[in-house]
């Protein structure tokens, strides 16, 4: 096997800075062309020149505009169902929002609330064992989601920053939605009541918001109160996990603006 050193490289990188093709380069210096290609490859990124080189901007680093609309509900699904990991082969950090392949409608609602918040960044889908990964990679991942960090979310602290919580304050229907979809649901709770001395069935609809994470249902409990929405704190067993709406005007409001999953 051919090595060739440093004096031979950065002669061929002289060469190549100065406009000559690689082809010609290789053949003067008899290296091989793929070698030529690839130095020439890793002097462009050490020097920032790569050809298609991706740097999209930032919202909160360059002032990029943000939709505040889009950003509230990827903001709930966030919270809900998403988390942001770096895998030590990769450059950037990834967001991923695990979402139920029963609610295909909002696997294709949140895939766009990504693309909308993050314009100049791919999105995809990993399909996994009854569920999809909504993912985008991106290096402001934690400037736009500063609730990052080690661990799981219901064993550290989280809380918005205030231009966060001014969206919220702005959108909170499209926040509560983001919630719902992830760690929510519409059910039909049923109960029994005596109507004429006879004990009927009676069956009446019921939002559930549930989650471990003793900030994050006192966040979805402080946007319920912004539109107006009565919750209590439903708990199972000891623990006080879940969110329940079951009173027929603030269920007739959350049927107006968020519905069953889809």
């Amino acid at each position: 096997m051919n090595f060739h050193g440093t004096e031979v490289r950065q002669k061929a990188l002289t060469l190549l800075r100065s406009g000559k093709r690689n082809a010609d380069v290789a053949r003067q210096l008899d290296v091989p062309l793929g070698t030529v290609s690839y130095w020439l490859h890793v002097d462009r990124s050490k020097r920032g020149e790569c050809p298609g080189s991706h740097d999209p901007k930032c919202p909160r680093c360059d002032g990029r505009p943000l939709d505040p609309a889009a950003y509230a509900y990827l903001l709930g699904l966030y919270l809900g169902d998403g988390h942001i990991s770096q895998y030590s082969k990769h450059r950037v950090p990834s967001l991923m929002i695990t979402l139920d392949d029963a609610w295909p409608g909002i696997q294709a609602e949140a895939e766009a609330a990504m693309r909308t918040v993050f314009p100049d960044n791919a999105t995809c889908r990993v399909r996994k064992i009854g569920c999809h990964n909504i993912k985008v990679c991106s290096k402001h991942l934690t400037c736009l989601f500063p609730q990052h960090g080690p661990g799981k979310k219901h064993d550290r602290r989280i809380s918005l920053e205030r231009w966060q919580q001014e969206i919220v304050d702005a959108y909170p229907w499209q926040f509560i939605r983001g919630l719902i979809h992830s760690d929510g649901c519409r059910i039909t709770n049923w109960t029994t009541r005596l109507v004429g001395g006879e004990r009927k069935r009676y069956e009446y609809p019921r939002y559930l918001f549930t989650n471990k994470s003793d900030d994050i249902r006192a966040l979805c409990g402080a946007a319920l109160d912004l539109v107006g929405v009565e919750w209590t704190t439903l708990a199972r067993g000891s623990d006080p996990f879940n969110i329940s709406i079951a009173r027929k005007a603030s269920v007739a409001l959350m049927d107006q603006h968020i519905g069953p999953k889809y």
